[in-house]
């Protein structure tokens, strides 16, 4: 059994360690928080030990959970890596593209397992999905949030986007070619809604919007390949795929057909795919264990992390263009 211990015990925090309870092969030890009122409630409501320090929580386990604020990211992981520790750590990986790097150079010299928590790789949607994506070459994503002061520290492509890019980059294989974007700031000082297109080298588009000042909330993407549209909620966890085939002979009278100008027939099929519903924080942290236990590459790795922030920074800094350009208009 990996004894774990949790940096971090803010909101997602609390979820990180009362998933941890439920799974058999971890022995939570406990966690820290730097926020004394928060330590105290949360060890009290949670019955689980507080320790004073990150070193002495680092000390008493095998694999740190870090859940803290992602600037602290960097700090926490490179003190697990020094004693050893593996290291599950939330998105973003760390807070700039140079941590990033040095963080991948003490892994490899630590040499323990690192996940991200890039956790849309384990909605059940998008599980659901993916073994029917087959070279996507249009994506339209749609992540939109309201308002929530939670997360207003970075810009909203670090907050929401990354969870995005990640699934494009996943979807996607093939490296970029351009990248466009622009951003506004509207009740935060860095940017809360941005759009970014992104152009693959084989010839695929990824649009992406996010926002975190919406009247709703919506977590969508709509795949578009060779015969076949496909959309995803991760948000109401349904998946939906529309495909379109030859006709053989004469189509059924209920069937949906196409004819096109060429004398051919299309068929249209609409299927809902069966969806298993999990608990995708859960499913997260039992694959790392799994990773470490089995001495296999996790899920989610470090440099995947790694290049979902660089890709989050490209689209940060052509933001920044647009709006300077705007401001000398």
């Amino acid at each position: 059994m990996l004894k774990i211990g949790v940096l971090g015990a803010g909101h997602l925090g609390k979820i990180h360690i009362n998933c941890i309870k439920q799974i058999a092969n971890y022995q939570l030890v406990g966690f820290y928080d730097q926020d004394v009122a928060t330590s105290e409630k949360v060890a009290a409501d949670m019955q689980v030990k507080c320790y004073n320090t990150i070193d002495e929580l680092v000390d008493a386990v095998d694999v740190v959970d870090i859940v803290t604020p992602t600037i602290a990211h960097f700090e926490c992981a490179s003190k697990a890596l020094s004693k050893g520790r593996h290291v599950f750590i939330e998105k973003p990986i760390v807070a700039t593209v140079v941590e990033a790097n040095r963080l991948i150079e003490l892994a490899k010299n630590a040499g323990v397992k690192v996940q991200v928590g890039h956790v849309e790789r384990f909605n059940p949607a998008f599980i659901a999905a993916e073994h029917k994506l087959n070279n996507p070459l249009f994506v339209e994503a749609h992540r939109l949030a309201m308002f929530n002061p939670r997360g207003c520290d970075v810009p909203v492509v670090l907050d929401l986007m990354v969870h995005d890019i990640d699934i494009i980059l996943t979807i996607i294989k093939s490296p970029i070619k351009t990248v466009s974007a622009s951003g506004v700031s509207i009740v935060s000082p860095t940017p809360d809604i941005a759009n970014a297109r992104i152009e693959f080298e084989n010839g695929a588009v990824a649009n992406l919007t996010a926002s975190r000042i919406s009247l709703k909330n919506m977590r969508k993407h709509r795949v578009f390949q060779k015969d076949a549209y496909i959309t995803i909620d991760f948000l109401d966890k349904k998946t939906d795929i529309v495909s379109i085939h030859d006709v053989q002979g004469e189509p059924s009278p209920l069937a949906m057909t196409l004819n096109l100008p060429d004398g051919s027939c299309k068929q249209i099929t609409i299927e809902q795919q069966e969806v298993v519903q999990n608990n995708a924080i859960k499913t997260e942290l039992e694959r790392f264990h799994d990773a470490i236990v089995s001495n296999t590459e996790p899920p989610v790795t470090i440099e995947d992390g790694v290049e979902v922030l660089k890709v989050a920074y490209m689209i940060l800094d052509e933001m920044k263009k647009h709006r300077e350009l705007l401001e000398n208009l």
